[in-house]
């Protein structure tokens, strides 16, 4: 969908300006959506107007501007500036940094939609055999010789909900996070919101750390994998190697799951588990070799279930499945994402930070955590879309098989 900006000023009710632009974009079937709309407050006052209107195609966006700017409509016409880069992994100077909002680029005379859309990158442009296309660069990607937009100009950014600039909204728990939401409601929302992916064909990624294992809800997220409630797996070292120390040896990071109680030597399981995957190779070896049975990453080894792993530098080990180089499992993260509706973030503050900055807005976003700061600081560093509900995995992954069983 191609967008534009359009503004109306002046006396917009009595001479039925605003109606009448209505009318004409409407009839050409254009997307209209009013972002924005102040009436003066006296009669010699004017009243304030900003719409954005969408369509599939260039002609009849024009047509549309044509029409609104007969009627008094004002458009921004200016085009990006593009600046090429002159290194390796940098980006020039003066970069237009994205948000994780959908955003157009204006060049050429089109309104060129930006692809793979995240936060806190360069947008490249290029000519793909006639057309023009643009897409999200991150910094490390960046080669010398590729266009970037710089500046602000020509830039279109489209909120889905923009906040009241008058003032803000405070009301009893209408903030996102908060410890006294009813929580089997807000469960009920995201398997709705699973659901409607699935019956979509879309992707539900699950981001999870080792207090899954810990708690003894790993039977519960392998349960809705292999049932296809979640599709993709984004994880650290700890959770796959307690997971798989957890049916290997009974034990996670040495206690046991039935008992609650650490045996003999117990600190030291995981690093037995992990040395017979490294033995075996990966995480799939030692499952088709019959070393591992059962459990989260056997789930998604069985069900084709892609996962990825991402390093630390606190890892023991790791698994040979981990990606130690940060750059390259954020480029592994991103190109299993890209089809993605849902996103579930259950008990990993960093990894969730780290998923949140590669998702775009539309992404319909849960975190859960038992501490309200961890989704406090998913939204504060861009993630807005995030709800979050404050529990334990336990409950939450018990919960969600239950309605999504029902």
């Amino acid at each position: 969908m191609l967008s534009e900006k359009l503004t109306l000023h002046g006396d917009l009710l009595d001479q039925k300006r605003l109606a009448q632009v209505l009318d004409e974009l409407d009839a050409l079937g254009v997307v209209t959506k009013l972002r924005r709309f102040r009436v003066g407050e006296r009669a010699t006052d004017p009243s304030l107007a900003e719409l954005t209107i969408q369509a599939e195609d260039r002609d009849v966006l024009v047509e549309a501007c044509r029409r609104a700017g007969g009627l008094g409509a004002t458009f921004d016409e200016t085009e990006a500036e593009l600046a090429a880069a002159d290194t390796d992994g940098v980006l020039p100077e003066g970069f237009h940094s994205t948000t994780n909002f959908p955003t157009y680029v204006l060049h050429a005379g089109t309104a060129i939609p930006v692809e793979a859309i995240e936060m806190d990158c360069g947008i490249r442009v290029w000519d793909d055999g006639g057309t023009w296309r643009a897409e999200t660069c991150p910094m490390h990607k960046a080669r010398a010789g590729d266009q970037f937009v710089v500046g602000y100009a020509g830039v279109r950014v489209e909120l889905d909900d923009e906040p009241d600039v008058d003032g803000v909204d405070f009301g009893f728990m209408s903030n996102d996070v908060s410890t006294e939401r009813p929580k089997r409601r807000m469960i009920a929302d995201a398997a709705q919101a699973i659901r409607r992916a699935r019956d979509a064909g879309r992707d539900v990624v699950l981001v999870g750390g080792p207090a899954i294992v810990h708690s003894g809800s790993a039977p519960l997220l392998a349960k809705l994998i292999a049932d296809g409630w979640v599709t993709v797996l984004l994880a650290g070292n700890a959770l796959a190697a307690h997971d798989i120390e957890a049916n290997m040896l009974g034990t996670s990071l040495g206690v046991d799951l039935d008992s609650g109680r650490s045996g003999p030597h117990g600190h030291t399981h995981h690093l037995r588990a992990i040395n017979r995957v490294r033995r075996a190779g990966s995480i799939k070896a030692a499952v088709d070799s019959g070393e591992l049975t059962s459990g989260i990453m056997h789930t998604c080894v069985v069900n084709d279930v892609p996962f990825v792993l991402c390093g630390s530098i606190r890892d023991d080990g790791p698994l040979p499945d981990v990606i130690p180089n940060v750059l390259d499992a954020t480029d592994a993260m991103r190109a299993v994402v890209g089809d993605a509706d849902v996103c579930l973030m259950v008990a990993t503050m960093l990894h969730s930070v780290a998923v949140g900055n590669i998702l775009p807005a539309r992404v319909s976003t849960f975190c859960v955590d038992t501490d309200a700061d961890t989704v406090i600081k998913l939204t504060d560093r861009g993630t807005h879309q995030a709800i979050g509900i404050v529990t334990d995995c336990e409950y939450f992954l018990g919960e969600l098989c239950s309605q999504l069983d029902a």
